[in-house]
């Protein structure tokens, strides 16, 4: 009896985007709200959400669905990079300091490093192996600063970690930009017609050209949404031009096959050092971004298949993935502490506070399967892609559960409280 209801909600409405986009969307606030009682981050009731109504469980949002929702990811994709570029202020640069890009940089480059190695020499193909600790230098500072502010932690070891979190994902999407625009290519080329050394090659010219356009146009969108804001006071206004800017960014940085994080990032930070009146740009777009975000990881939980949790090579690249990447980022913060003669708090305990990743993450890996250069991979790229998917869900599904304990350990013996 039940199925057969199901079966026939399927029909009435599982083809229907707006239903779909409802669905979600309420299911996804309740979720979010049962996890925050529970003590979890509400990204896990997304997650969880999307699992549940995607086709690995109930089937209510199929597949298809999902694919016709990319836009979702491409807009909340365009929005992040958006926020962290909002962070490339100078005058918090020139606040920061060099301890604190040595320590972010050290974080990032060990995490990358180490998983790429590690998954490598268990088998993976290195061209995954790049693609997954490219992956691994992105941290989640949400649930860091929720466990600082609960605790009212303060000192230099707060302003540390806030300065690392901030430039982390930078540095992430740098990273991951330059390996993808050389590793993109090489996915789609059995590299016959050219030779393998010709597909490096042109993977290197390739990945210089699409970096170096997708700064040219955000560069060129920062100076037009300012030059367009600037004299505007009536916020409406301000809101709907900065939309339409980010939004054509982002379009035209797909269509022309570059980076649409880098192209963001760089408008970002070219609004906030161009005038400080631009601060209302980034207050105006902020209150529409939670469905957003909301759906973006929703959707990601429904390209989640329960079944992959029993596959043993899930489970295995998984577990070396996450003890990888924690290793990484915690040598990497005590190497830089070292380097720059950091407090001992830090250099002992900053690295656990590195461990959450959710959202940059997520986000990096579904542009990885819904890239215009992918759709003309063959079926064996594809299905190790779907690997890879699976491989950064269970990890961030088991980082949500035991990421914010780390984190509390970490804020309880190095800061000040």
């Amino acid at each position: 009896m039940l199925e057969t209801v199901f079966h026939n909600f399927h029909l009435l409405f599982g083809d229907h985007v707006v239903f779909s986009v409802g669905l979600l969307l309420f299911v996804g606030y309740f979720a979010g709200e049962l996890a925050e009682k529970i003590k979890l981050p509400s990204i896990t009731g997304y997650i969880i959400t999307g699992l549940i109504l995607g086709e690995g469980v109930l089937g209510f949002v199929p597949n298809e669905m999902a694919h016709r929702l990319t836009s979702i990811t491409e807009i909340a994709l365009g929005l992040i990079a958006l926020t962290i570029g909002g962070e490339f202020s100078l005058f918090k640069i020139k606040n920061f300091g060099i301890r604190i890009f040595i320590l972010t940089l050290f974080e990032a480059l060990f995490a990358f490093v180490l998983v790429t190695f590690i998954l490598t020499l268990i088998g993976m193909d290195i061209k995954y192996s790049l693609l997954l600790g490219a992956i691994s230098t992105a941290t989640a500072p949400a649930a860091t600063v929720i466990v600082i502010r609960q605790l009212r932690a303060r000192g230099e070891f707060v302003d540390h970690l806030y300065g690392v979190v901030a430039f982390d994902d930078a540095v992430c999407v740098i990273i991951f930009s330059i390996v993808f625009a050389v590793i993109g290519p090489m996915l789609v080329s059995t590299g016959l017609e050219h030779g393998e050394h010709s597909v490096v090659l042109m993977g290197f010219i390739h990945a210089f050209e699409e970096i170096g356009f997708s700064i040219l146009l955000g560069a060129i969108s920062g100076f037009l949404l300012n030059m367009l804001t600037i004299k505007k006071y009536k916020l409406n206004e301000i809101l709907i031009l900065s939309i339409a800017i980010i939004f054509l960014n982002t379009a035209v940085a797909i269509v022309l096959h570059l980076s649409l994080l880098i192209s963001n990032m760089v408008l970002g930070a070219v609004l906030i050092n161009i005038s400080p009146k631009n601060k209302r740009i980034f207050k105006v777009i902020e209150p529409i971004t939670p469905p957003i975000f909301a759906l973006f990881f929703i959707l990601a939980g429904s390209e989640l298949d329960i079944s992959v949790f029993s596959k043993g090579i899930v489970l295995i690249y998984g577990i070396v993935y996450l003890i990888a990447r924690f290793s990484g980022k915690y040598l990497g913060i005590i190497s830089g502490a070292t380097l720059t003669k950091a407090n001992s708090r830090i250099k002992k305990y900053l690295g656990f506070c590195l461990f959450p990743q959710a959202g940059v993450a997520i986000g990096l890996v579904l542009l990885i399967q819904t890239a215009p250069i992918m759709s003309g991979a063959p079926p064996e790229v594809k299905e190790k892609l779907i690997l890879i998917v699976n491989i950064i869900l269970f990890s961030i599904f088991i980082n949500e559960l035991v990421g914010p304990a780390i984190s509390k350990y970490g804020i309880i013996k190095g800061a000040d409280l």
